[in-house]
């Protein structure tokens, strides 16, 4: 659920970014960005998906861009995504099927926005969700977790063929939770932050107009799933709360390789401080079963959730985030000096977040993005791309010549940095442009 958001138009550009100074965290990569058009895409945002033999399978999100202000506006059925996409990029081919005769509960929680998701194998795995319930009459959190064969339902999709026994779904108040993210830590699930949100949105607060319920879990929930007769059964079930570190939602659950490769996940940014409405500038590492808060850091970038690319280089042992676009307290003037808005507007940044040891440091690329994009999209990676399971790129296999390294998906499109008081519902849109990444070693 976003307080703000970000359009897009063909484009083609190459982006050289090298540090200030020539140390250790320095980024020795070139980016290369093409958008590209496939025939009856949608424009999608805050979407869940899967990926199975270069197929992409989306699931959810809203058809609309930035949600706008007023109770009987925001978040209403009209925008609810009402079918399921499998897209094939290399073909530029696309599928769908619409959730009409799907059932009730199933086909509700496939229409939310803002799902926990994680692809377990050939299993994607959905927790959540915020939109109208037609059945229920109100908007509300989904107390559901939903288990879907992702090859199955792809293929069914592709051939035109019947569902069955392809999803399966379970009814659990601990599952209620959405903008928070979800993702495998070894055989462990877990739900980092995210909020349960009942009632109609309204930015004057819970007691104005219908009125709501907002409550962050300020957790981080674990569990394991187990099938009993082909249906999921939480097992193993345990929190760790902080109402203060773990109070965060909308933000960049990235994987990262940390010091003698162990692997884990930072929670980068997110929203929103107690005092005040602004992102958190600090981040948390969860690994090995627990986290660690880091509060040597200030993020300036890529605030809200937007498309990320994870990479890795171990001959440099530096781990680069790239955040493309999106929402940011900050952003580059055009003599590169920062702005702080404390509207917290759509910006066109591009910033690598590179790791190295005990180091962190944040860098903007000189070249930004061409419109206000990034916000609510999603970066998936090519299916040739060497890469460790948790989904983080090995960089050392990057060379000289460029390669397609992945995707940015969708996401919102704003024609202005601040629109959201003056936000009718046309100066923002779901974009249904596909933006090619495509990577190489500096020389």
């Amino acid at each position: 659920m976003i307080k703000h958001i970000a359009v897009s138009t063909l484009f083609s550009l190459l982006v050289l970014m090298a540090a200030a100074q020539k140390d250790t965290n320095s980024f020795p990569y070139a980016l290369r960005l093409a958008q590209m058009e496939i025939p009856g895409m949608p424009g999608l945002q805050s979407f869940a998906y899967a990926t199975w033999q270069g197929k992409w399978l989306l699931i959810g999100g809203r058809k609309d861009g930035l949600h706008q202000k007023q109770p009987f506006a925001s978040f209403d059925e009209a925008g609810q995504n009402g079918f399921i996409y499998v897209i094939d990029p290399a073909r530029k081919k696309l599928w769908k099927r619409s959730l009409d005769k799907f059932p009730v509960a199933i086909a509700e929680q496939f229409m939310s926005t803002n799902m926990e998701f994680c692809q377990i194998d050939n299993q994607l795995v959905l927790i959540g969700g915020y939109g109208y319930s037609k059945s229920s009459d109100e908007h509300l959190t989904y107390p559901a977790l939903t288990v879907i064969k992702a090859d199955l339902l792809i293929k069914a999709i592709v051939g035109a063929m019947p569902i069955k026994n392809m999803i399966v779904q379970i009814s659990d108040e601990r599952m209620a939770v959405t903008g928070g993210r979800l993702a495998l830590s070894r055989d462990t699930l877990m739900i980092a932050g995210g909020q349960r949100f009942d009632g109609s949105y309204n930015p004057m607060g819970p007691d104005h107009g219908p009125g709501f319920s907002q409550q962050y879990t300020n957790e981080i929930r674990k569990f394991r799933i187990e099938f009993e007769n082909s249906i999921p059964v939480i097992k193993n079930y345990s929190v760790i709360s902080d109402s203060v570190n773990l109070h965060r939602r909308d933000y960049n659950l990235v994987p990262q390789v940390f010091e003698n490769e162990a692997v884990g996940y930072t929670m980068y940014s997110g929203v929103f401080q107690y005092k005040q409405d602004l992102p958190f500038t600090n981040f948390v590492d969860i690994t090995a079963g627990t986290y660690y808060v880091n509060n040597g850091f200030s993020q300036k970038f890529s605030h809200y959730h937007t498309a990320v690319l994870p990479m890795y280089n171990k001959l440099a042992s530096s781990m680069y985030s790239i955040f493309l676009g999106g929402i940011s307290q900050y952003y580059p003037d055009a003599n590169g000096k920062l702005v702080d808005d404390k509207n917290v507007p759509f910006t066109k940044t591009i910033s690598v977040i590179t790791r190295n040891g005990t180091k962190t440091t944040e860098l903007y690329l000189p070249v930004q993005m061409p419109e206000y994009t990034g916000a609510a999209a999603e970066f998936i990676f090519s299916p040739d791309v060497k890469m460790f399971p948790e989904g983080v790129a090995y960089a050392d296999s990057f060379g000289n010549e460029e390669i397609l390294v992945g995707y940015i998906v969708g996401g919102i499109s704003s024609s202005a940095k601040n629109i959201f008081w003056d936000n009718t519902g046309k100066e923002s849109k779901a974009t249904n442009k596909i933006t090619a990444v495509y990577i190489k070693r500096n020389k």
